[in-house]
């Protein structure tokens, strides 16, 4: 009995372990299916890539030339003396934004060494003169009057110095020359153009760019003491692209618009340079710019120049984004695959360019992308 009841648990526990097999062998296998058909649907989702697109909508527009610009000034000033000594403060206080007026005394450099050498080379001029004067009264007695009054005006109250007496005979003349008398004078002349070295006069209306050197400083020649620029006088500096350049030269004829797209001035080209950007493939073109009435222009403001062709007519034509094209080409979204498409482009803005070319309702993708897979599916999200 005991052997019977044996074998029917054996038998008992082998039926068990074959249907703990079967079950464990068809969860695996629903498993693994279920594993390839994710594997799969992750495979076909991963090959479908969406792209910024926009639809084309073709729309007449008048096409005009807008590029950027910066407003400069058109004159910038180094400030240097050609002398050495210690800077001081002139009518204005140089600090960079301040302002002043052309004739403005802006610097001086302390010239008491200067002016008593100047002033010591006069009275040795007067002294030269009163010594000669019995030999003026004797040999030219009607010229005493012209050199008497020369010896008054080299009076230290006088701080110019005054104009050589004109000689009435060539006798008076080789007399005065072999006293060295001219030499001493052309020195004293000398000495005199140096004082005007001392003092820097403001030559424009302008502000101050910056500032190198204080006032109690020493200054060495050629130093660089401070920067000064042109106010009342500006030009733009325009970025130009060489396949646009004539248009530009065409119509000189310029408006300049702020990032408000309101109007701050107008001009035209002054020049246009020979040097071309290897970089951008740009050359500069510069506009006299006049404020429009009511508006100021700053130097270094960043404006629009917008100029109108001659052929100013409106043209069907779509606006996209520069990046959009390259080469001359667009790429298009056509059937889930891109194609790249011809165009032409009739016009532009500093972000943005006109197209002519496309169809209405095709799909162009907004910028540009590496390399473009066969068996990869595109879908546009159209803006």
């Amino acid at each position: 009995m005991e052997n019977v009841n044996i074998q029917l648990m054996k038998r008992s526990q082998i039926i068990l372990f074959v249907i703990s097999i079967v079950i464990s062998g068809s969860i695996f296998v629903i498993l693994k299916a279920n594993q390839k058909t994710q594997s799969k649907t992750m495979k076909e989702e991963d090959k479908t890539v969406h792209l910024r697109t926009k639809k084309v909508k073709n729309a007449p527009q008048r096409i005009s030339l807008v590029s950027y610009g910066q407003i400069t000034p058109n004159m910038e000033l180094n400030v240097a003396f050609q002398i050495q000594g210690e800077l001081q403060k002139g009518q204005v206080t140089m600090k960079p934004g301040t302002n002043f007026k052309a004739g403005q005394v802006l610097y001086r450099v302390e010239n008491k060494d200067a002016k008593f050498n100047f002033e010591v080379k006069k009275a040795v001029m007067s002294n030269m003169i009163l010594g000669s004067l019995p030999d003026i009264e004797l040999d030219f007695p009607t010229e005493r009057n012209k050199w008497m009054t020369f010896i008054n005006d080299l009076s230290p109250s006088n701080p110019k110095l005054p104009a050589i007496p004109a000689t009435g005979t060539t006798k008076e003349e080789m007399f005065f020359m072999g006293r060295n008398f001219y030499p001493e004078f052309y020195a004293l002349q000398q000495l005199e153009s140096q004082m005007d070295k001392y003092v820097f006069i403001a030559p424009f209306n302008g502000t101050v760019i910056a500032t190198f050197a204080e006032p109690s400083s020493i200054i060495s020649p050629s130093m660089q003491v401070a920067k000064i620029a042109k106010t009342d006088d500006f030009e733009v500096k325009v970025p130009i692209a060489i396949k646009d350049l004539h248009n530009y030269r065409n119509e000189s004829f310029a408006k300049f618009v702020n990032a408000d797209n309101i109007t701050v001035g107008t001009g035209k080209i002054l020049r246009v340079s020979n040097v071309i950007n290897q970089q951008t493939q740009s050359a500069d073109v510069y506009y006299s710019i006049k404020a429009a009435e009511g508006k100021t222009i700053y130097s270094g403001l960043f404006v629009n120049v917008s100029i109108d062709q001659e052929d100013n007519t409106l043209k069907e034509c779509v606006v996209l984004p520069r990046t959009a094209m390259q080469g001359g080409k667009v790429k298009v979204i056509e059937g889930n695959k891109i194609i790249e498409i011809k165009v032409n482009q009739v016009g532009s803005i500093p972000d943005s360019i006109y197209l002519t070319g496309l169809k209405d309702g095709e799909e162009v993708l907004m910028e540009q992308i590496g390399k473009i897979e066969k068996d990869v599916k595109y879908k546009g999200d159209s803006q």
